[in-house]
């Protein structure tokens, strides 16, 4: 089941040595496949506000994280070892995998994906095509298990799951998707469509046609003063599922469109306050103070609101699917079965920022700077 034991293998990661560091690369222990994981010598890695977001507030989000620490959770490359009970997949299978070492009562070293090897569990991992290139598929497992999880978890929009073909049924129900250029919102547009339902997705004019040809009918600039009532005209007479809210600001526009037509759940993946407002240095409790008053006063006025609506939003957490079945549907039943049949694209579209360990703090500073409709990659 091991490519790996009868040689010593050298593992090196990006780590985050102490609060507000850059990432430091140095030596790191190989850790073998325990059961129901596979070990993955990664070729390719993305970035996400996760990792930036840690990085800059120090202990603010993810406190039970140590120092140091490996972060990342987008990886891609050739499984190097299959762990005991592990199905469906073999030494030398090319994957992707939603590494989890971020995430609490976890092996923050072994599982974190800014390294050469990292252990992933093999239930959020999928095989890729031999013509998909490991920098392509590495945008997707953190945006689409944050997608599935908003779209099908009971406790948040409750949609039904996608089928394994394209259904030639018209839909009678709509999802609007807020933030559709987003690595999540794109994701999520894929999804809710291949489950069956019409999509209306925001985004900013020069986006417009890739949402289209994601599947979205309807394509409104978010930006616009009037772009909640544009959404509310255009569904007037239709039924709405749900909305889900994805980018900073989202959240009010997303509660004042389930309120104007009735719908009753609404999906949250981003705060009110963008925490890249926050001054990345320790001892900022200046910022900190005024950033917790008004995200928490944005926050308890919109939960007013939808209290007094009969409206229900909750914010979304993309590793919650390894506890539900949409885990398993997603990476075990739609994903690679989408992939290998061409019906499922990777986006938002990758922009390599460099190649090795070493340019992974150049990529979370690309982040810092902003990006649109694009995931930052680094090639291993």
């Amino acid at each position: 089941m091991s490519a790996t034991n009868s040689v010593s293998v050298t593992n090196s990661a990006a780590w985050l040595t102490a609060p507000y560091s850059d990432l430091t690369v140095g030596d790191a222990p190989y850790t073998s496949a325990a059961a129901g994981e596979l070990v993955i010598r990664n070729r390719a890695v993305a970035v996400n506000p996760l990792d930036e977001v840690k990085q800059s507030t120090g202990n603010l989000m993810y406190s039970w994280l140590p120092h140091p620490s490996i972060l990342g959770e987008d990886v891609a490359g050739e499984v190097v070892e299959v762990g005991a009970g592990v199905t469906g997949f073999a030494v030398g299978d090319r994957v992707i995998a939603y590494a989890v070492g971020m995430e609490k009562n976890r092996n923050h070293s072994a599982e974190g994906g800014f390294q050469l090897f990292s252990v992933v569990r093999a239930d959020l991992a999928s095989p890729i095509p031999d013509d998909l290139a490991f920098e392509s598929a590495v945008v997707l497992p953190l945006a689409v298990s944050t997608a599935a999880s908003a779209l099908f978890q009971s406790d948040q929009l409750g949609l039904r799951h996608p089928t394994a073909k394209t259904t030639t049924e018209e839909p009678r129900e709509w999802v609007v998707v807020w933030g559709g250029s987003t690595s999540v919102g794109s994701n999520a547009i894929q999804l809710a469509v291949a489950a069956g339902y019409s999509v209306l997705a925001t985004a900013s004019p020069q986006n417009h046609d890739r949402m289209r040809a994601l599947g979205a009918q309807h394509v409104v600039d978010y930006r616009s003063p009037s772009a909640v009532r544009e959404v509310v005209a255009l569904l007037r007479d239709e039924q709405l599922a749900g909305v889900f809210a994805v980018g900073t600001g989202s959240a009010e526009p997303a509660v004042a469109i389930a309120s104007a037509l009735g719908c009753r759940r609404v999906s949250l993946a981003s705060p009110s306050v963008s925490m890249s407002t926050l001054p990345r240095r320790p001892r900022a409790w200046l910022s900190l103070a005024r950033f917790g008053v008004t995200i928490a006063s944005r926050m308890g006025a919109l939960q007013l609101r939808c209290l007094r609506r009969g409206i229900r939003a909750r914010f979304v957490w993309g590793s919650s699917l390894m506890t539900n079945e949409v885990g398993p549907m997603l990476w075990q039943e739609f994903l690679p079965n989408a992939l290998a049949e061409g019906r499922y694209a990777t986006v938002p579209r990758a922009e390599i920022v460099g190649s090795g360990l070493t340019s992974i703090q150049p990529a979370l500073d690309a982040l810092r700077r902003g990006a649109s409709a694009t995931k930052f990659v680094v090639t291993l």
